[in-house]
């Protein structure tokens, strides 16, 4: 799994209309309203790197409102819940 973070500027007036249309598109999995420079933040993983062209500049990108944005991919992971996750399959 592949994951990308993506940091979003958007319309000030249309922020929750934004947030709400790109966290419907498929391979993201949340989307945060954020301070800061930025005003989003989506997670978007997906299974393959091509994948990612075709949900942020084929998608994400032309969500109307969204102004610019700035992506990070991941290389690890290190989060408590996702460990977890993955410990606790096949328990009851």
């Amino acid at each position: 799994m592949i994951t990308a973070i993506v940091l979003i500027k958007a319309d000030m007036a249309r922020i929750p209309e934004v947030g709400e249309h790109i966290a419907q598109l498929d391979g993201v999995s949340e989307v945060y309203s954020v301070t800061g420079e930025y005003d989003l933040v989506a997670m978007v993983r997906v299974q393959r790197h091509d994948d990612l062209a075709e949900v942020i500049p084929g998608r994400l990108n032309k969500t109307p409102g969204v102004l610019s944005t700035e992506t990070h991919i991941a290389f690890r992971t290190y989060s408590r819940h996702d460990l977890e996750a993955a410990f606790s399959l096949g328990m009851e």
